[in-house]
């Protein structure tokens, strides 16, 4: 009966992530430039550690952002992980306020163990998530009918489907890949119009791509053992950068619905691209209840070519903190199961306008760890606070609350059981 109702959740969680996958999951008008907001690349605890994962080895946790700790997986085991995550933002420019609240699909994943020395991952995850609607008086001093209302708006974004594998090719020292199919439709609008001179019909650019393309993502880690309960691992992450294959068009229709409609669309070539990421990252643990992390984190957008420019982007950086401890896994009371989670961290975003960076962000986060009655499973609640600064004070300001939820079902499915 358990087996059945844990089945039922997980289909029900794959409905649930396919339905999400299309929906617009951010409002921030920073998505205009770019790919629009990346997605964070952590399961449910590295959500509510900082983001910290590129040296987490946990048997009863799924790790995609390293492939290396694939490995740690119990040969017994297997794991399915998926996630969806709430949130509100208020948004601010120094003079007008907003607010917008959203919804998003997070990550799923399945986890098992293939050989003594080797284990599995496949997944589907978020890229990037577009979804934005502004807009902007221009006004003409000298021709008063001459001045316009340009409103833009975007949506769509990336998704990847990955398929990954992690060996151990020493006792502690383990590397891995995951190869992802890359795939999504951008499309970007202005719609402008001149409030002041009924004779000028409105103007309605729509620029659209259709993007499939690859990503790969290549992970190691390295353990060592202090005594009996001590622990330290590195783990370190390369992705190559590489241009992405795209299909694109410029459509523009002239008039409303009042005056009629004239439609021209022409196909363009783009160039466009993913950049090179480095990471690396350490974790402590002592006696398998303490965890304490931090990850650093480069990518190198400013060597990257968005739609023929080859100055759109500045590099992203990031450094993260993270924390989890377990009060008594030998403990009888529920509370003393309980994982305790903590994180923060400082990132500069990649997106650039006019000419210079836009955004700084930092973030502190917490969560739970609760385990499922007579199971190994977990439910991952997290809490995370978000800042996003203007570099300037014409750009926007951003604060969000988010709350992120993430089941990993660890069962022991290649257990034979033997009857005497």
């Amino acid at each position: 009966m358990t087996r059945f109702r844990q089945t039922l959740l997980v289909l029900l969680l794959t409905i649930l992530s396919g339905a999400m996958v299309a929906q617009n999951n951010t409002n921030s008008p920073y998505t205009r430039y770019g790919y629009g907001q990346l997605a964070d690349q952590g399961s449910g605890n590295s959500k509510a550690m900082g983001g910290i994962a590129y040296g987490l080895r946990d048997k009863y946790q799924t790790n995609f952002a390293n492939p290396a700790s694939y490995t740690a997986v119990d040969s017994l085991t297997f794991m399915f992980d998926g996630g969806i995550s709430m949130q509100n933002t208020n948004f601010s420019d120094g003079g007008v306020k907003m607010n917008a609240k959203n919804s998003s699909f997070d990550y799923i994943t399945m986890q098992f163990r293939l050989s003594k020395w080797g284990a599995m991952s496949i997944g589907l995850l978020p890229y990037s998530n577009i979804g934005y609607s502004m807009g902007s008086y221009v006004e003409n001093e000298k021709i008063p009918e001459k001045s316009y209302i340009n409103t833009y708006s975007g949506e769509g974004g990336l998704h990847q489907l990955y398929l990954g594998a992690g060996f151990k090719i020493l006792k502690n020292l383990s590397v891995g890949a995951n190869i992802s199919y890359l795939w999504g439709d951008i499309s970007h609008s202005r719609y402008q119009t001149f409030p002041s001179d009924a004779t000028v019909m409105p103007l309605t650019t729509v620029t659209g791509i259709e993007i499939t393309s690859y990503k790969l993502d290549f992970g190691a880690q390295y353990t060592h053992q202090f005594g009996k309960k001590h622990a330290a691992t590195l783990g370190v992450v390369f992705s190559p950068g590489h241009n992405l294959s795209n299909d694109s068009y410029v459509q523009e229709q002239l008039g409303n619905q009042n005056t009629g409609y004239s439609t021209t669309q022409r196909d363009t070539v783009l160039t466009m691209g993913i950049p090179m990421t480095l990471g690396a990252g350490v974790t402590y643990v002592y006696d398998d209840r303490l965890t304490v992390g931090m990850d650093v984190m480069f990518q190198k957008w400013n060597s990257v070519t968005f739609m023929n420019d080859p100055a759109a982007f500045c590099n992203r950086a990031k450094i993260a903190l993270g924390a989890e401890y377990i009060p008594n896994q030998l403990g009888r009371s529920y509370l003393a199961h309980i994982k305790y989670r903590l994180g923060a961290y400082y990132s500069k975003p990649y997106y650039k306008i006019d000419g210079v960076r836009a955004s700084n962000e930092y973030g502190v986060t917490a969560g739970f760890g609760l385990p499922l009655p007579r199971s190994r499973s977990v439910l991952s609640i997290s809490a995370q606070y978000v800042r996003t600064q203007g570099t300037e004070a014409r750009f926007v300001n951003e604060n969000t609350l988010r709350v992120c939820i993430g089941v990993t079902f660890n069962e022991r499915w290649f257990w034979k059981r033997k009857v005497e």
